[in-house]
């Protein structure tokens, strides 16, 4: 299944690029092929993002005590998430609404900061104690508190940008019975104003946890050594 996920995500997504530039000059049939390539790429994504998460079938009650596997798991689970929220939003009676708006900010960040950056941590907490002969890293509670900082952060930060990208939407397509726009740009910008203050609270949580890492990074490397490397001499009858 990996295997299939992967070569079926390489073909179907180089056709997908067009869903980024709908309603703009791009010619309509490369518009509409870009949508339906959208659709397509939800089979192989959540094919992969389901083979992942049921890989700890029977072993689910391994994320009590592991917050690295947290880590994993709930990346996949964005990953799963966004890679649904993508080809929804690349139906083009979807996005005459989210187009140009914060919704597509809270798509991006659901995936590169809720799914890459959440796997990358996991990835990273697993393998720096290995490269400096640690069996762990130096704070397990740090790792902890970084994973539900971060989530949390990642939350507020996305739902934040999702409703402030439907009011967005709804505003700027809001007509009067004589044709004129409900509401200047500017009112829209001014009635966003307080989810962007959840944004910048979801964004500082996310940096805050990026700041544990570095410290248990950092005691971690220097408790620890680089494990020797020998490299077997060379018998000169055999040069």
């Amino acid at each position: 299944l990996s295997i299939v996920h992967f070569w079926a995500l390489i073909f179907t997504y180089m056709w997908a690029g067009p869903h980024h530039l709908h309603y703009t000059a791009l010619p309509d049939w490369t518009q509409s092929v870009g949508m339906v390539f959208s659709l397509i790429l939800l089979a192989p994504s959540w094919g992969g993002m389901i083979n992942g998460i049921m890989t700890l079938s029977g072993a689910w009650h391994k994320l009590r005590d592991d917050p690295i596997l947290r880590f994993l798991i709930v990346s996949l689970s964005f990953y799963g998430m966004s890679t649904f929220e993508g080809p929804m939003m690349s139906i083009k009676t979807v996005n005459a609404l989210s187009h140009y708006t914060d919704w597509t900010v809270g798509h991006v960040h659901s995936g590169a900061l809720g799914w890459v950056g959440l796997v990358t941590m996991g990835s990273m907490y697993y393998l720096i104690p290995r490269l400096y002969g640690q069996k762990k890293m130096y704070s397990v509670p740090a790792i902890e508190l970084h994973f539900w900082v971060a989530t949390i952060g990642i939350v507020l930060y996305i739902a934040a940008m999702w409703i402030a990208g439907v009011m967005q939407g709804l505003m700027w397509r809001s007509i009067n019975p004589d044709g004129s726009l409900t509401y200047t740009f500017v009112e829209s910008v001014k009635a966003t104003f307080p989810f962007y203050v959840i944004r910048l609270l979801g964004g500082l949580l996310y940096l805050g946890g990026m700041v544990v890492m570095a410290w248990n990074t950092f005691m971690t490397v220097r408790n620890g050594q680089v494990p020797e490397v020998r490299i077997p001499a060379l018998n000169p009858a055999h040069a």
